[in-house]
C-alpha cells in the first residue's frame, strides 16, 4: 500500500471490521514485538505515535530512559488472513522514535533505512528475494513442540508421502491473501522441512515481509496442529534449515548486474559488489548466522556453505550465480539462516556491495569444484578461507570489521555484543547429552 494516507487507512479499518491493530516493531536479536490498540485508538496512533517502554524490550535502553514512541509505517498494512473475519485484527509495522522525535539508533529497520538512503544518493536501490527453509514437526499430547514427524519425504516429493503439503499450502495461500507474491513453495531435503521463495522486493519491504513471513508460516502449522521452526540445524542426522538470499541493486529501475557480453552473465557492478560482501563476510557472519545452533548447519557439509568463495557451477560456495537472462541478473549468498534479523543484514550486505562498488573491490577467481570435497593444501592453494567455526569466532571477526560497527551504530553494535556474548558463555556452560554419553563411564 504505497503513497497511502492516514485516513484511507482510517477508512479502510471501518469498511473491513477491524478491531484490533498490532503495532509491530523488531528488537535488536530479531524478535518481533507488538502492542495492540483497537480501532478507536487508531487516528490517535497514526497522528502522535504510540508510547512505550523501552527498558523492557531486549537491547533498547535503560530505565532511566525509557519512553520511547512508536510511529506506524502506513504503507505497511496488512489484515491478518488467520483472525476473526468479524472484529479483523490488523497490523502495522512501526518505526521507534525517542520522545524528542529523533529516530532511536537502536532501531533496526532505521539502520537500514539509514543505509538504503545512502545508497540512493549515488542512484542505487538494491533489490532482495529470500527463500527460506523451516521444518514442520509434530506436536506432543499438550500442544508443546516436538523434533519428531512421521513423514519421509525428500526434495520436491508430494503427497501422500509429503504429509505437510497441505499445511505448506494454506501457507502460501495465506501470504497471498497478506499481498505477498510467492514464487515458489515445495519439499525440501530433509523430512518435515520445507521452503517457500518470495518475490524479489526493495530492502526494506523484503525485511518486513521476512519478519511477517515467519509469523505466518508458525501461526498456519499451529492450526495445522504442527510446529514451524527456523532453527538452523534441529536435528543431527538431518538437513540444517537456510536463508538463501538473491541479491541486485537497481539504477533508474533497471537491474544492473547483467552484462551478455560477460562469461558469467555479470556487470562489473556485480563483481565489485560480490567483491565487497566477500571481503566483510566474516564479520557479517555474526549477523547472518546468529546463534549458537546456526553453527552446527554451516558445519553439517550437505552442501551447506562454510567457505568464503563464489561460483556459477556448485552450491558448496558462499555465494552462486543462479542460471537467469541478463534481465534478472543476481547473485545468491547462500549462508544465512531464518535467524537473522533480516533488518541488520540488508543494512550489511548493501554497505559490504557499495564498499565494492565504490573502491572497485574485484572477488578472487571462481571455485566450480566442491569445497568441501578439497584439501586443506587445494583451499590454501586457492586462498579459500573459512567461514567463523562458531559464535564465539564470528563476534570476534564483528570486532574485527570497523565496517559493521560504523553500520549499526554504537548502541546496536555493543549491546548486541553483550547479548551474543552472554550467549556463547551460557552456552559453553551447558553439559551435554554427548558429554555424558562421551565421558561418564570411562573417565
Amino acid at each position: 500500500m504505497s503513497d497511502v494516507t492516514a485516513k484511507e487507512i482510517l477508512q479502510l479499518v471501518e469498511e473491513e471490521d477491524v478491531e484490533f491493530i498490532r503495532l509491530q516493531f523488531v528488537d535488536i536479536l530479531g524478535n518481533m514485538k507488538n502492542v495492540a490498540i483497537t480501532s478507536s485508538q487508531l487516528e490517535r496512533a497514526l497522528t502522535r505515535g504510540c508510547m512505550f517502554d523501552g527498558s523492557s524490550i531486549e537491547g533498547f535502553v535503560q530505565i532511566e530512559e525509557s519512553d520511547m514512541c512508536l510511529k506506524p509505517d502506513l504503507s505497511t498494512l496488512a489484515i491478518f488472513p488467520w483472525r476473526p473475519q468479524q472484529g479483523k485484527v490488523a497490523r502495522l509495522i512501526c518505526d521507534v522514535y525517542r520522545p524528542d522525535g529523533s529516530p532511536f539508533d537502536g532501531d533496526p529497520r532505521y539502520i537500514l533505512k539509514k543505509e538504503i538512503e545512502a545508497a540512493a544518493k549515488e542512484g542505487f536501490v538494491l533489490e532482495a528475494g529470500p527463500e527460506s527453509e523451516f521444518f514442520l514437526f509434530d506436536t506432543d499430547e499438550s500442544g508443546q513442540p516436538t523434533t519428531h514427524t512421521n513423514e519421509k519425504a525428500g526434495y520436491f516429493d508430494m503427497g501422500p508421502v509429503d504429509f505437510g503439503e497441505n499445511a505448506r499450502r494454506d501457507i502460501v495461500l495465506t501470504l497471498e491473501d497478506m499481498g505477498f507474491v510467492v514464487v515458489a513453495s515445495h519439499h525440501e531435503m530433509g523430512p518435515g522441512q520445507h521452503g517457500v521463495d518470495l518475490s524479489y522486493e526493495e530492502a526494506l519491504k523484503a525485511a518486513d515481509e521476512m519478519m511477517t513471513f515467519k509469523l505466518a508460516v508458525k501461526t498456519v502449522a499451529k492450526n495445522h496442529g504442527l510446529h514451524a521452526t527456523f532453527m538452523p540445524k534441529p536435528k543431527m542426522d538431518t538437513f540444517g534449515s537456510g536463508l538463501h538470499l538473491n541479491l541486485s541493486l537497481a539504477k533508474d529501475g533497471v537491474n544492473i548486474f547483467g552484462d551478455a557480453a560477460d562469461e558469467n552473465g555479470l556487470s562489473k557492478e556485480a563483481y565489485y559488489f560480490m567483491g565487497g560482501l566477500l571481503k566483510h563476510m566474516k564479520g557479517i557472519t555474526a549477523i547472518a548466522n546468529p546463534i549458537v545452533n546456526s553453527y552446527k548447519r554451516l558445519a553439517g557439509g550437505l552442501g551447506t556453505p562454510k567457505h568464503i568463495a563464489w561460483s556459477r557451477t556448485n552450491r558448496s560456495a558462499l555465494i552462486r550465480i543462479p542460471s537467469t537472462s541478463t534481465d534478472h541478473a543476481r547473485i545468491e549468498l547462500r549462508n544465512p539462516d531464518g535467524t537473522t534479523n533480516p533488518y541488520l543484514l540488508l543494512a550489511l550486505c548493501l554497505r559490504a556491495g557499495m564498499d565494492g562498488i565504490r573502491n572497485q573491490i574485484m572477488p578472487p577467481a571462481a571455485v566450480q569444484a566442491n569445497i568441501n570435497e578439497m584439501t586443506a593444501q587445494q583451499m590454501q592453494e586457492k586462498h579459500i578461507e573459512a567461514l567463523p567455526l562458531n559464535l564465539k569466532e564470528a563476534l570476534a571477526e564483528m570486532e574485527n570489521d570497523p565496517m559493521i560497527r560504523d553500520v549499526l551504530g554504537e548502541h546496536l553494535y555493543q549491546n548486541y555484543l553483550k547479548y551474543k556474548k552472554k550467549e556463547w558463555d551460557d552456552y559453553s556452560s551447558q553439559v551435554s547429552d554427548w558429554e555424558v554419553a562421551q565421558y561418564l563411564l570411562n573417565v
